[in-house]
């Protein structure tokens, strides 16, 4: 029996796709071991949207290269999409694929196996991709909640993003699909489904009459699924109507991600993203009129090009005025291949990331104010794992994490739990 092991770089979506390559291993009755193990081959699933990420991929690449000087190294993703003649210098790469073809990794890699020896490049223009590319997954590697991935690509070209040439343009997963995977799922299982895709707020751009409310609607009928969470979404897509929709939907968990990226009207502009903080603040009331204390994320730059002291305060304002549960803070990377990357006014990384440390430990106060928020009320808590003897982990339908203890096994169950006191990062509840 051959083995084959992977390594999973960046976002839930190539989390998704890896799972995708393991079922279509598995199915052909190949060993799945560790990326530490010795394996025959290795499948390095490349993440590029920074430059740290590009230098992690190599790094992985070389890393099995020297556990296996015989290996079949298969790279695919992002990275390899992107930067191919990169890819071509490195030792030791047998088989290279971008973000096509994927479904075809198992026959690829033994046609290469039964070949010359000579590394093959699979990299077609991803521009030109028109079809959604369906993959497969009925059950994930330790693991409680599901995603499911709904839509490739993205068409925004945002300044600083490298995605859509990496991704090319928006491809949406018919909504039959949709149900077909999420049944399967529910049917091992899993009774949190996560609906995830590169920029899932373009659901249905590209088939006539659809749009992510027909996605969310999919999943949600089917019977033995009990949550539903939506991935990243921007502040267009919760319009009145849709958050009307989501409302009346039992499954739906209280948890938005709102892509933000700045406080600051001036930097949104340059950035090209296609909202302002008036309508992103909108988008925020509506969901707040609609649920109940809502936890509502985002991501956030600083240091973008031209940012200057005053934009970022006014950033770091409207971050409390909005008052979010949780905030990712990430110092601007320059992207080679990028407008940003181009443009004049570029910020030292030093102010880049001093803005960052400010902008974090506001978050974190942020974040403590939510939690405190939810004190004394009882929630669904969906629990994953045991942590010590008797005390087990999971998320709130907000996906704030909570601990309790039980007699009784809680690992994948969904329970009623009273939120008590926050310590440690999480909230210590009471079944």
């Amino acid at each position: 029996m051959k083995s084959v092991a992977f390594c999973t770089l960046g976002c839930k979506v190539n989390q998704y796709e890896t799972e995708a390559m393991i079922t279509l291993f598995k199915n052909k009755g190949y060993k799945i071991k560790s990326f530490d193990e010795i394996s025959d081959i290795y499948v390095i699933n490349t993440c590029t949207v920074t430059g740290t990420g590009d230098r992690k991929s190599r790094q992985m690449i070389s890393r099995a290269h020297k556990k296996n000087h015989n290996a079949v190294i298969v790279v695919v993703g992002c990275y390899s999409q992107v930067s191919p003649e990169e890819i071509k210098k490195l030792q030791g790469v047998s088989l290279v694929l971008g973000t096509k073809d994927r479904s075809r990794i198992v026959e690829l890699t033994e046609k290469y196996i039964g070949g010359s020896g000579s590394p093959e490049y699979h990299i077609t223009d991803i521009m030109k991709q028109r079809e959604y590319e369906e993959m497969w997954i009925s059950a994930y590697e330790d693991k409680t909640r599901a995603f499911v991935k709904i839509e490739e690509g993205c068409s925004e070209f945002c300044s600083y993003c490298i995605i859509p040439y990496a991704r090319g343009p928006v491809r949406s997963r018919p909504t039959e699909s949709i149900v077909k995977e999420v049944t399967d799922l529910a049917a091992n299982g899993y009774r949190e489904i996560v609906l995830t895709g590169i920029h899932i707020g373009s659901y249905g751009r590209d088939l006539e009459g659809k749009s992510l409310i027909d996605a969310v609607r999919a999943a949600h009928c089917v019977d033995a699924v009990k949550r539903i969470r939506l991935g990243s979404v921007e502040p267009r897509v919760l319009t009145d109507e849709f958050v009307h929709e989501i409302s009346k939907m039992d499954k739906i968990c209280d948890h938005f991600h709102i892509s933000l990226q700045s406080g600051c009207d001036k930097t949104l502009k340059r950035m090209n993203r296609k909202y302002t903080t008036d309508e992103y603040k909108k988008a925020v009331e509506r969901l707040r009129n609609a649920f109940d204390n809502p936890a509502i994320t985002t991501d956030i730059i600083t240091g973008f090009p031209g940012e200057t002291d005053e934009d970022f305060e006014t950033s770091l304002q409207f971050m409390k005025d909005i008052a979010f549960s949780e905030v990712h803070v990430f110092p601007y990377s320059p992207r080679k291949g990028t407008k940003a990357a181009d443009m004049d006014d570029q910020i030292e990384k030093r102010v880049r990331e001093h803005r960052a440390k400010k902008m974090i430990a506001d978050a974190k106060l942020l974040h403590k104010t939510y939690v405190e928020s939810c004190m004394g009320k009882i929630y669904s808590v969906l629990f994953e794992r045991e942590i010590s003897p008797g005390v087990y982990e999971g998320h709130m339908t907000n996906y704030v994490k909570v601990r309790a203890s039980s007699e009784t096994n809680l690992c994948h169950k969904i329970a009623k739990v009273k939120a008590t006191r926050y310590e440690n990062g999480a909230v210590a509840g009471e079944l």
